[in-house]
């Protein structure tokens, strides 16, 4: 298996196919609703809920098979399929067409791997095997998700804006650097979320 490379991918206004619409599909799909991609759906049969993404408009779902010329313009797709014929010609086309490729349950077709993810805000924590052990991935995630609490996310916010701040002053680069490191310091954390708790408590 080939070493991968993690970063986080902008996917607003990139179009996202794919294809399947099953329980497997659906979860895949889920995960990228919130992207600010444009998803396109080929499927012959779907779920519920991704009929009801549909109907909000959502998501493009195409009540079909697929056929090549769906991975037009397409910037990745994910293969969701139960049918190892297709899922095989997906990647292969894709291949040739340079886009980025995901066949769910298939490591050795996949350009990309959908990581167990822990999410508080703008903070992401993403957790991978390269698709060799995603029960192992989930447990991490449970443990992270004990380790870093809700309490993250508004933590995080509140550093973006002093952060803005602090680049936009008069100080020296040094100083900005410093200030900065300090600021992310486990004490400040708890140092926030305390004084936090104490303003909501007396708002209430």
């Amino acid at each position: 298996m080939p070493r991968l490379f993690p970063m986080f991918v902008k996917l607003e206004r990139r179009r996202v196919l794919v294809v399947g619409a099953g329980k497997v599909g659906e979860g895949k799909i889920s995960g990228l609703l919130d992207t600010g991609a444009t998803i396109r759906v080929v499927a012959m049969q779907a779920t519920e809920k991704v009929v009801e993404w549909a109907g909000s408009r959502l998501i493009e779902l195409d009540r079909r098979g697929f056929v090549t010329d769906d991975l037009k313009e397409i910037y990745l797709v994910v293969v969701a399929t139960s049918s190892p014929i297709i899922n095989e010609l997906i990647f292969l086309e894709a291949q040739k067409r340079g886009i980025l490729c995901n066949v769910v349950d298939v490591p050795e077709r996949c350009d990309f791997f959908y990581p167990a993810v822990v999410k508080r805000g703008d903070l992401q924590i993403a957790i991978s095997t390269a698709g060799q052990s995603p029960s192992l991935a989930q447990q991490l995630r449970q443990k992270l998700e004990n380790q870093f609490g809700p309490a993250y996310g508004e933590w995080v916010a509140k550093l973006g804006e002093t952060r803005r701040k602090i680049l936009n002053s008069n100080l020296r680069p040094e100083q900005k650097r410093d200030l900065l490191k300090s600021l992310a310091s486990q004490q400040v954390f708890q140092n926030t979320i305390v004084h936090s708790a104490r303003a909501k408590g007396e708002a209430a």
